[in-house]
């Protein structure tokens, strides 16, 4: 545990963000007041069967809520904001600050949670003291319009957050990634740097989206019959593109998936889309129009089984799609989904689509900044010590080497983990201590009833099946007075082939009734469960879940 903070000492704990790609949340202490940066959410993979989302543990705020000053949020994407609402719901009325965009798809979440949140909208070269803490923004370019980064002063010292950023010289709005901005602080003084890491291993300058539109419009000119695009439902540039490319191929565009729907009329209504006359049509219409004349606008790049393009591919959804069809997926694989995607791409081909993805035309750029662009960055800020964020391990070790290569000691750049405690002060951070950080699973309506062993248990009972066993035994003799009766379920035998353990069960039960005269029903169970275990695994070498019950009479 880490020691009591120092006077005038900055506390940095991350909660999220670090060794996975997700869940980012970060939060600053001193004078003991707290300010959140991000919370955002992981989504599962194959190995989290029936999780809907993974949030950041919260345990390490439980007893600190209303220290909290406000959630600065750098950006409108899902693995930055999606825990919002599940955060509010143990302190409401807690601030959030961002950018109007950021703020408005936040908002539009919260009220389908019936959560009215405390907002201020922000813009880059906007200051705003909280407390002991005064946030600086800067313009950064993303995937998204309006993201930022923040610089928090403190009598700790300075922190720049990149938040997520990249160095796209010919963006689609015009807003480059402030690099004057940076210079400034730079000459200020950085402290702590902690950058997104995520394409630090990825040589060379990340392309500017505007690479894209001569794809899509080369694409849409060879296809005969409809288009169905994929990506990310918050990729408001990447929608910008499509619509652009279907107005000058004479095409109309449905959007697809409510949160598609949701966020592209929101960047519509605060004029970060720009939707030309008569191009968007409702769903419902499509059916009306000729099959050459339609792009569908669709969620569900990632594989997610409820989204709508795997529904599709499932062949579970309305839009039936066909031969002729053509589905491109605009978006880049996050690291884990990579089964589920080519799932999806297997099940469309099936179905007569001709499928395009990033492996195959360049349909899609990334909102990273590669190592070329860091290493820009920390030749201008020239911080004093590093804390990459934003990552996978092997992510946040490329960034690190990348900081050390500019001159950054190796002794000032920290390589660590979600919990993590980070003391700052009078120029030096350093690891003071971890707390508990693991993660929380969102099942349906229950948040944090899964545990790590219900999740084990789904996958025994999904790859190797369950027993059951019901037995009656005498409580004085131990003879059985009825069954066993055993029943498999996921295991490919008969259950004939259980005809042989029965006699070794009633062996071991009777000789455990003999032998302890203050034995308990869960005792005897679990002599079944080790004496049919262990059979099974010889026999049939399989590990099932074994339940059973034992009653005496």
């Amino acid at each position: 545990m880490p020691p009591p903070l120092a006077p005038e000492t900055l506390r940095i704990v991350p909660l999220g963000g670090l060794g996975e790609i997700g869940r980012n949340m970060a939060v600053f202490e001193i004078g003991g007041k707290l300010l959140i940066v991000d919370c955002g959410v992981l989504f599962p993979e194959e190995t989290q069967p029936g999780v809907d989302l993974v949030l950041p543990d919260f345990s390490y705020l439980e007893n600190r809520l209303q220290d909290v000053l406000a959630i600065v949020l750098t950006h409108g994407h899902e693995d930055h904001i999606g825990a919002v609402p599940y955060l509010l719901r143990l302190r409401a009325d807690i601030p959030l600050i961002g950018s109007q965009l950021t703020l408005a798809l936040i908002e539009a979440k919260l009220a389908e949670h019936r959560i009215k949140p405390c907002t201020l909208s922000v813009a880059a070269g906007g200051v705003e003291r909280l407390g002991p803490f005064e946030c600086e923004f800067v313009a950064v370019n993303h995937s998204i319009p309006d993201a930022l980064a923040v610089f928090i002063r403190t009598a700790g010292g300075n922190v720049l957050h990149t938040g997520d950023f990249k160095m796209d010289q010919l963006p689609l709005d015009g807003r480059i990634t402030d690099l004057r901005h940076f210079a400034r602080l730079g000459e200020e003084g950085v402290d702590l740097l902690m950058a997104d890491s995520t394409n630090a291993d990825v040589p060379g300058f990340t392309a500017s989206e505007r690479e894209i539109g001569p794809t899509l419009d080369r694409l849409f000119g060879q296809a005969r019959k409809r288009i169905i695009v994929a990506s990310f439902s918050s990729h408001v540039h990447r929608v910008q593109q499509v619509l652009d490319a279907a107005a000058l191929h004479g095409r109309k565009v449905a959007f697809v998936g409510r949160s598609m729907v949701r966020n592209m009329a929101i960047a519509a209504k605060l004029g970060y889309l720009h939707v030309p006359g008569n191009v968007v049509v409702d769903l419902k219409n499509i059916a009306e129009l000729p099959d050459n004349k339609v792009v569908l606008m669709s969620t569900g790049s990632q594989g997610e089984p409820m989204a709508a393009l795997s529904r599709m591919a499932n062949g579970d959804h309305n839009i039936v799609v066909g031969a002729g069809d053509t589905v491109i997926l605009a978006s880049s694989l996050i690291p884990g989904n990579e089964t589920a995607v080519f799932r999806v791409i297997n099940g469309l081909l099936k179905l007569g689509a001709e499928v395009i993805h990033k492996g195959t035309a360049k349909v899609h750029v990334s909102g990273h900044a590669a190592a070329g662009e860091l290493l820009y960055c920390y030749n201008i800020l020239r911080p004093r010590n590093v804390m990459p964020v934003h990552g996978e391990t092997r992510h946040l070790i490329a960034n690190g080497r990348l900081a050390m290569a500019t001159g950054v000691p190796a002794d000032h750049v920290l390589l660590v983990d979600d919990g993590t405690v980070v003391d700052l002060s009078a120029g030096i951070a350093k690891i003071v201590g971890q707390v508990e950080c693991g993660f929380v699973y969102v099942d349906g309506s229950s948040v944090g009833a899964i545990t790590d062993a219900d999740l084990k248990d789904r996958r025994i009972l999904g790859d190797e099946g369950f027993i059951s066993i019901v037995v009656v035994v005498n409580r004085t003799t131990g003879k059985i007075v009825s069954g066993p009766e055993i029943h498999a379920r996921g295991v490919a035998e008969d259950d004939s082939v259980f005809d042989e353990i029965k006699p070794r069960i009633e062996e071991a039960l009777q000789e455990a009734v003999l032998a302890g005269k203050d034995h308990t029903s869960y005792q005897l169970q679990q002599v079944v469960r080790r004496t049919v275990g262990s059979w099974v695994n010889r026999r049939l070498r399989r590990k099932p879940m074994i339940i059973p019950v034992v009653l005496e009479a």
